[in-house]
C-alpha cells in the first residue's frame, strides 16, 4: 500500500522506479508527479475500451506505436491487464536500445503479455510478427507523419479502437508554406496562413482534421477532447475512434474539398485513401 495519494494501490512501486516516476527511495517530485497525473489521465479514457474487448472474452491485442520506454504500455499493463491472460500489449519502437531495456523491464516484473518489437511505425504496417486484427492502437505524441502511419496501420489491421495524442506536425505547413505565393489573394482562407507562426498553427489544426475526416471516412465515430490542461503541455490534442460502421462517402468528400481549398492536394494519398 502507497502512501503518495497519487498512486493508485494495485500499481507496482517498483515499476513507477523503473520508469523513474518514483525515486529510489519511493519519492516523487512535482515534475514526476506532473507525468504521472498525464498518464493516469490518459488512462482513464483507454481503461473503458480495454474493458469493452475483455467484456467479449476473445483476448485482447493493443499496438503502441513510437513507445519509446514504453511508459503507457506498462501502466496499461500494470493497472488493468496483468490479470488477463489472453491479454497481449505490444510496443513498437525504432530504438534498438529501448527495446532492449523495456524488455528486461518486462521480464524482471513477469509482465508475461508484453512484447516489443524493433522496427518503425511504417515498418509495422506490414510486418508478419503482428497480428492481423488489433483491438486497440495507441500512438502517444508520435511525431509529425509517424501518427499517420499509426494510422495507417490501424485501418490496415481493422482496429477497434484508435487512441491518438498527435505531435509536431509539420508536414502541412511545409505545404502551405511552398503554395502560398500561389494562393495567397486567391481566396480569403488564404489569411489563415499568411503569417508564418499562423502557418504552423493552422497546419498543425488542419492536419487533426483531416486526420479524424480520414478516420470517419473509413467508419469510425470520432472524438475530439483535450489530454490534460494546456498548463501542462501545447500538444494536447487527444482523439479517439471507435469502429462503427463501413465507408461513409460525406466525409471522404469533406476532406477532399478540404485538401483542394486549402491547395494541399499533393498531400490527398497521405490523407484521403
Amino acid at each position: 500500500m502507497t502512501l503518495i495519494p497519487e498512486i493508485k494501490p494495485q500499481q507496482s512501486l517498483e515499476l513507477l522506479k523503473e520508469l523513474h516516476i518514483l525515486t529510489r527511495e519511493g519519492k516523487i517530485n512535482q515534475d514526476t508527479r506532473r507525468k504521472l497525473k498525464q498518464v493516469y489521465h490518459l488512462y482513464q479514457f483507454i481503461e473503458p475500451l480495454m474493458q469493452t474487448v475483455l467484456d467479449q472474452g476473445q483476448g485482447l491485442s493493443l499496438v503502441d506505436h513510437g513507445a519509446g520506454k514504453s511508459y503507457l504500455g506498462f501502466i496499461l499493463y500494470d493497472l488493468f491487464l496483468k490479470e488477463h491472460v489472453s491479454a497481449t500489449v505490444y510496443g513498437i519502437e525504432s530504438r534498438a536500445e529501448l527495446v532492449r531495456k523495456s524488455e528486461d523491464l518486462a521480464r524482471r516484473l513477469g509482465f508475461d503479455g508484453m512484447q516489443f518489437k524493433d522496427m518503425t511505425v511504417e515498418q509495422s504496417i506490414a510486418s508478419a510478427e503482428l497480428p492481423e486484427k488489433i483491438d486497440i492502437v495507441t500512438a502517444l505524441h508520435a511525431c509529425n507523419t509517424a501518427t499517420d502511419d499509426a494510422i495507417r496501420f490501424a485501418l490496415a489491421r481493422d482496429a477497434r479502437f484508435i487512441v491518438l495524442v498527435p505531435c509536431c506536425q509539420a508536414e502541412v505547413a511545409a505545404a502551405l508554406r511552398a503554395t502560398k505565393g500561389n494562393t495567397l489573394g486567391k481566396t480569403p482562407l488564404s489569411e489563415l496562413w499568411r503569417h508564418p507562426l499562423h502557418t504552423r498553427e493552422f497546419g498543425s489544426q488542419i492536419t487533426n482534421v483531416l486526420r479524424c475526416l480520414q478516420l470517419e471516412a473509413r467508419g469510425y465515430q470520432v472524438t475530439v477532447t483535450e489530454l490534460v490542461g494546456w498548463e501542462h503541455s501545447m500538444k494536447n490534442e487527444l482523439i479517439i475512434a471507435k469502429k462503427t460502421g463501413g465507408f461513409k462517402k460525406s466525409a471522404r468528400e469533406r476532406q477532399l474539398a478540404i485538401l483542394k481549398e486549402c491547395h494541399l492536394e499533393a498531400l490527398q494519398e497521405r490523407f484521403a485513401y
